[in-house]
Formats: structure tokens, C-alpha cells, sequence
């Protein structure tokens, strides 16, 4: 979706297989407004500019990796309860999918793709190693935008459209901690520009465990050397010619680590870096916020 507007669509109510007893529009006992937001980060996000007159829950439970989840019957309770659903878009929740075509005609819900607008990176864009054209996944959209904050300037554009659009009384509001939240976010990036630069940059040489970081390197200057996966997603395999490259990327590149999001297995990591010894950093948030420090906003989480 290229445009705003488009990014707002209605979603019908889920089918009745999964609930019983359901009106036909988004019901809540005590009236309020309900959002939902598929992640974590995003649930705090959307938070941030719904301020008091919303309260927003993630769909996803932190600590999961989104790659690797696989929906429950309760999950479509959820959303059925919901008034706004918020996306990241791009594929990423692959696996609320199923969940959106149980559906029939009736009720309407409102769903966002904070990611509406954005042009997105290919896969090939993202490594410059060995693994580049690999397969059809290097043709994918990467989705992993909220990695740069200037993007998720965007996101925030875009969740306000739709907050506004379920709760035109609240605009002001929604308009206000919107502008105060994306000053927050340049603030945020300022701040990971002044970091990046004490970091010399022939040593600014990621290996990730799947292809997460794209916006990120592209954005504060850092090379991809290789992902120990090939995908843009965590779940997806690999092989012993695929690992074997690997390693010889980091030994001729001279990358000092492999880093890992906190809900990655580390095991192939680990035994890369018995070839290589290079270390494992295996304790990054780059899909989910923590219970409390050291990642419980996505401010906290990029920092």
C-alpha cells in the first residue's frame, strides 16, 4: 500500500467456528475502546500516541519470536474484541493470516499496516555476503523497518490516522502526543548516531542469525557480512553449505561477533563460533520488549 488511506481497511468479523455467542460488532462490557497491536514494540508504540485515552494490548506475549508463532483459538477472541488492529505489514505476521480469512460479512473492524507508505528493502539488498540470491527468499519484502527510528515516524503517522479514525474526539490528543513521540524518536536516533560514530568503521561488520538488521546497518553505516540464515525470518533453515559459507565470510572479513535477537536459538551460532572464535552476543531485543529493563519501551529496546 502506497498511500494512508490505504492502509486502513475493514476486517469482518471472524467466523464463527471460533466464537459463539458474538455480536455482530467489536463488544467490550464496559464500553471502552479496544486496540490491539500484533507485537510488543508495537503495542508500545501505538501506546505512546493513544496516551490515557486508550489502553492498547499486544497480541503476541513478550518474549516471543514473531517468526516462530503459531496463532491459538484465543488469539481470535482477541481480535474479535478488538476495534483496531495494528500491524507491522510486509508479511511479518504471517501468522495471524488464518485468523483473517475466518471471516464473514457484518461487523467491521479496523485494521492498520503501520508500514503503509514505506518503500522496503529486498533481501538482496540486506547482505553482502556469500547467501545473496539464494532462492526466492531474497526476493521477499524485508519487514523489519522499525529497526531505524526515522521510519517509525512513519508507523507513527499512520497509527494516529487510525486512532483518530475509531475515536475522532480524541484527534487533539492523538495529534499532540503523536508530535511529542516522534521528537522522541529523532532524539532516539541522535543518540544511536553518537554511538555508532566511537565504533571505527572498519569494524562496524554484522553477522546476524536471520536477516533483521537491514534498516538498521543501512541506516548508521554498518555492513552486513552474512546471516547465518538465509531468510528474513528466524524459522526458516539451513544447511551445512549454507553454515560452511558462513564461516568463511567471517574469516575473511574479520567481523568480531555474531549477534542474536534475545528469542534466537543460539545453537548455530555457537558452533560457528567454535570455527571462527568470534563471540556471540545472543542477548539483543530486535522483535520483542522485556518485563521491564532492559528493553520494556521500543526506546529502550534500540538503545
Amino acid at each position: 500500500m502506497n498511500r494512508i488511506c490505504k492502509s486502513i481497511f475493514v476486517v469482518t468479523t471472524l467466523s464463527a467456528l471460533f466464537l459463539t455467542g458474538c455480536g455482530s460488532a467489536p463488544q467490550s462490557s464496559d464500553g471502552a475502546l479496544r486496540v490491539l497491536a500484533s507485537t510488543s514494540f508495537l503495542a508500545d508504540i501505538t501506546q505512546n500516541v493513544a496516551g490515557d485515552r486508550v489502553q492498547v494490548d499486544a497480541l503476541l506475549p513478550i518474549g516471543t519470536d514473531p517468526h516462530a508463532y503459531q496463532a491459538a483459538p484465543a488469539d481470535v477472541a482477541r481480535i474479535a474484541e478488538s476495534h483496531l488492529l495494528i500491524l507491522n505489514g510486509l508479511g511479518y505476521e504471517h501468522f495471524i493470516e488464518p485468523l483473517l480469512d475466518a471471516v464473514r460479512t457484518g461487523d467491521e473492524r479496523l485494521l492498520i499496516e503501520a508500514t503503509a507508505g514505506l518503500e522496503p528493502r529486498s533481501a538482496e539488498e540486506n547482505v553482502n555476503g556469500a547467501g545473496a540470491g539464494q532462492g526466492s527468499e531474497y526476493e521477499a519484502r524485508d519487514p523489519h523497518m522499525w529497526m531505524d527510528p526515522n521510519l517509525v515516524i512513519t508507523y507513527v503517522k499512520n497509527i494516529r490516522a487510525g486512532l483518530i479514525q475509531i475515536d475522532a474526539e480524541g484527534t487533539e490528543t492523538y495529534k499532540t502526543n503523536a508530535d511529542m513521540y516522534i521528537a522522541q524518536l529523532k532524539e532516539l536516533d541522535a543518540w544511536i548516531v553518537e554511538q555508532v560514530d566511537t565504533i571505527p568503521p572498519e569494524r562496524r561488520l554484522l553477522v546476524t542469525n536471520h536477516e533483521a538488521l537491514g534498516y538498521f546497518a543501512a541506516r548508521y553505516g554498518f555492513e552486513i557480512v552474512d546471516t547465518i540464515i538465509a531468510s528474513l525470518s528466524s524459522d526458516a533453515g539451513t544447511s551445512a553449505q549454507d553454515l560452511a559459507a558462513v564461516i568463511d565470510e567471517i574469516k575473511a572479513s574479520g567481523a568480531p561477533a555474531i549477534f542474536l535477537g534475545e528469542v534466537e536459538n543460539a545453537d548455530l551460532a555457537n558452533q560457528i563460533a567454535e570455527e571462527t572464535g568470534v563471540k556471540v552476543v545472543n542477548d539483543l531485543y530486535l522483535e520483542s520488549l522485556s518485563v521491564g529493563p532492559p528493553a520494556a519501551t521500543y526506546i529502550d529496546m534500540m538503545k
